[in-house]
């Protein structure tokens, strides 16, 4: 009887010793996140400017992200959302007859030069908002969130 019990109180011990790691995929989401934040801030001539705040937002959503902050998911979550919804929306906006660019779309890669169709444009990022949004709900992602954690993000 007593191993028992025994045994129970050290699988309850090991699983209180057991931390959460960063999950890859978000350590790549949140990679990609940096990279275009700190371009964006690069690109923007003021940070007065809407891009930049939008820039910096983002860089203090992959800080909570990284504090393990619960309202760094909740952010994650609804910017990840509303990009997937962005994207489903852009051949909607980009068709308007008044905005219409006649001519196809251009790719410059240095040297190489690609003709490339709309819809593989608009395809391409509605994937990746797809596997953004897959990532933000993924239970492993969850996971790395502090549970008891409250939406204050200067807290720890």
């Amino acid at each position: 009887m007593t191993d028992t019990s025994t045994e129970s109180n050290q699988a309850t011990v090991a699983k209180i010793a057991i931390k959460p790691y960063l999950p890859k995929r978000l350590i790549a989401l949140l990679v990609v996140y940096t990279l275009s934040a700190i371009s964006g801030l690069i690109a923007a001539n003021s940070l007065a400017d809407l891009s930049a705040m939008l820039c910096i937002l983002t860089l203090m959503m992959v800080l909570a992200i990284l504090g393990r902050q619960k309202a760094g998911l909740y952010l994650l979550r609804v910017y990840c959302v509303l990009q997937l919804l962005l994207y489903s929306l852009l051949p909607i906006i980009m068709y308007d007859p008044d905005n219409l660019v006649a001519g196809p779309t251009t790719f410059d890669f240095g040297l190489f030069q690609a003709v490339v169709a709309d819809w593989v444009i608009y395809s391409v990022l509605i994937a990746l908002g797809i596997i953004q949004v897959w990532i933000s709900f993924n239970a492993k992602v969850k996971a790395w969130f502090k549970p008891r954690m409250n939406l204050n993000i200067m807290s720890s």
